[in-house]
């Protein structure tokens, strides 16, 4: 697994800026990921209710149309309804992560996924608990400490309310 930056805003334009800058910056479009609440029909994607593998959800979105926006063009996009937290949109490599706990319905639901991508369990409790009052997670995966260096001040110069960065030893710290 390799080191992520996540971050956390409270709006749909601030993600869209911070996705936006982060593909300006050189990252690729598969390795930024989105997670935010289905607040149906509020965001500029189109997308599809999916409980399957990622693979579905990416066919299922892609034959549904994207409407447009910076994150409807994201890898992997597709709806998902996770137990406790409710209906979320989800697009990159998190969609994968997450798939399994909207089919399995596993106790950890989120919680376990986001600690599969590399979030201490409290942070990720804490990140649930966000998702749930209406924001929005944003995660990109670097492969050294100069992607990582800018990635968070991508997620800085756009007014994230929190940055993190994952805590995976095999990725050089700089």
């Amino acid at each position: 697994m390799s080191k992520s930056v996540f971050a956390i805003t409270s709006t749909y334009e601030r993600a869209e800026q911070m996705v936006s800058a982060l593909q300006t910056a050189g990252f690729a479009s598969s390795d930024i990921s989105v997670l935010m609440p289905n607040t149906e029909g509020r965001h500029d994607v189109g997308h599809v209710k999916a409980t399957k593998a990622p693979e579905g959800a990416a066919t299922g979105a892609a034959s549904g149309g994207i409407a447009g926006g910076v994150i409807g063009l994201l890898a992997g996009i597709g709806a998902l309804a996770i137990p406790g937290v409710g209906p979320l949109i989800a697009a990159g490599p998190i969609m994968g992560a997450l798939s399994g706990a909207a089919v399995g319905a596993t106790a950890g639901g989120i919680t376990g996924a986001l600690v599969g991508l590399g979030i201490p369990e409290l942070e990720a409790k804490r990140y649930e608990e966000k998702l749930k009052t209406g924001n929005y997670v944003l995660a990109v995966h670097v492969a050294d400490g100069v992607e990582r260096d800018r990635a968070k001040e991508i997620f800085e110069d756009a007014d994230a309310d929190e940055v993190f960065v994952s805590t995976d030893a095999s990725v050089p710290e700089r």
